[in-house]
């Protein structure tokens, strides 16, 4: 009986800290960047004459293939 109760007791802890590893495991992420624009939809340019852009950083989702759906 007491070691069926081990076995159990080994066998949820494992399972938990593999859940828990998941769960702690960081987003991928990636920056993208945007050119700036007046309104004139020109580009803006700082004083090196370099085009100003604006930068975001936007999580990475896992794309899921699945079946189609059949027409009626």
């Amino acid at each position: 009986m007491k070691s069926l109760l081990t076995i159990l007791f080994v066998s949820v802890f494992a399972v938990t800290n593999a859940i828990a590893a998941d769960a702690t495991e960081a987003p991928k992420t990636k920056t993208v960047c945007v050119d700036v624009k007046d309104k004139q939809g020109n580009p803006v340019k700082d004083k090196k004459g370099v085009v100003k852009q604006n930068c975001k950083t936007v999580k990475v989702h896992k794309k899921f293939e699945g079946t189609k759906v059949p027409p009626k």
